[in-house]
């Protein structure tokens, strides 16, 4: 091609100052990464040029020990693949959430064998036809249903990522999204946390809980956070900012909660299920909401109605990230808002261990047994 170009010069017709023009056109292009030699750089030259790309894939449905690292990723076949709206990410970090427990145990439907994970952080270094060609080498996080962020490479929507700043911290990023966009719709939509309320938060020194906690804090509520171990208990009080913490593996947390406020919290975010369901509800006032949002102790037995009557005219939902960013419009004020509050300090994301990717079943272990405390996150 260089031959090819000087050969041009040398026979060219054009004005010298037209050919100096396009020699410093495509001097500029190099500069700011037009070019993808410059861009993958940044990434990895063997990103760039690798056959392959390691994964663990979910050979059947049971538990972590059906977790499986390989390295014959085809990445030919997923840059290939990029279709329109779509771009290829170099992933750096991925976010290890319950979710994932939930489609590797067939909790949630997926026909194995599949690749894990729903967010995560890296480099774009491919588009699709009808995406802008300068996000090749651009610092993203992202986050959607089965885009499989457990991989060296991963195919993403470009409705399900943030830009970030070229000296972002990628690890910290990769444990945000799903989480924080998470915490954004539960304490803003699901139920509008005001100044003044009583909040319970449970597992309150995990990743959402921490999460939920500052954003209920940040608009002036009191909260009450519950986690099972005093190194938790710590946490929850100086990263969360919880005005009490329940240790419940010492304590019943509902009769401890009543002490605290005896006419009943306003709201409990609960993302452990099945073992503080009932616990939960008896904590809250009467027309005060329970929000389940996850199944970490196992999935919640069905409900009678009759029940939310008991406890007060209770209001029961069981809220799903999904349709709470389905709207482009709202969607993009969660991403910005998180991403703002991230940067300014406002709230502040704790990553607690990182595992290499190849040892994602030991993450799963962690999480599952509850050894963890924040984020944890996968490095690949």
């Amino acid at each position: 091609l260089k031959l090819q170009f000087l050969y041009f010069i040398a026979s060219s017709p054009l004005p010298p100052r037209a050919l100096t023009f396009i020699l410093f056109a495509m001097r500029v292009f190099q500069r700011v990464g037009l070019y993808t030699a410059r861009q993958l750089r940044g990434v990895s030259r063997t990103m760039a040029t690798a056959s392959t790309y390691p994964k663990v894939v979910v050979t059947e449905h049971g538990g972590a020990d059906k977790l499986a690292f390989k390295t014959d990723g085809d990445m030919k076949a997923i840059v290939d693949g990029c279709g329109e709206g779509e771009v290829v990410v170099a992933t750096k970090f991925a976010g290890v959430n319950f979710i994932d427990t939930y489609f590797r145990s067939g909790l949630y439907p997926n026909t194995p064998p599949f690749t894990l994970g729903q967010e995560g952080a890296g480099v774009v270094i491919s588009v699709g036809p009808d995406v802008d060609k300068a996000l090749v080498g651009q610092n993203i996080a992202f986050w959607g249903n089965k885009t499989g962020s457990y991989a060296g490479c991963v195919k993403v929507g470009v409705n399900q990522m943030a830009k970030l700043d070229s000296d972002a911290d990628l690890k910290a990023a990769s444990a945000i999204m799903l989480q924080g966009l998470t915490s954004h719709y539960l304490v803003h939509d699901t139920y509008n946390v005001k100044k003044g309320d009583w909040v319970l938060v449970h597992a309150a020194a995990g990743g959402c809980g921490l999460l939920i906690s500052q954003m209920c804090k940040n608009k002036g509520a009191n909260v009450i956070g519950t986690c099972g171990a005093p190194e938790k208990v710590e946490l929850a009080k100086s990263v969360g900012r919880c005005d009490h913490v329940i240790n419940y593996s010492e304590k019943e947390f509902p009769e401890e909660v009543r002490k605290i406020v005896p006419e009943g919290v306003n709201v409990v975010f609960d993302g452990v299920g099945k073992t503080t369901f009932e616990g939960s509800l008896a904590c809250l006032r009467p027309r005060g909401t329970m929000a389940s949002f996850g199944n970490a102790s196992g999935a919640v037995p069905p409900v009678a109605p009759l029940t939310l009557t008991k406890n007060g005219s209770l209001f029961l939902t069981r809220p799903t990230l999904t349709n709470y960013v389905s709207d482009p419009v709202e969607r993009q004020t969660r991403v910005d808002d998180v991403m703002k509050w991230l940067k300014s300090g406002e709230i502040v994301s704790i990553v607690s261990k990182v595992f290499p990717l190849a040892e994602a079943r030991a993450a799963h272990e962690a999480l599952e047994g509850r050894d963890t405390t924040g984020k944890v996150v996968l490095e690949i």
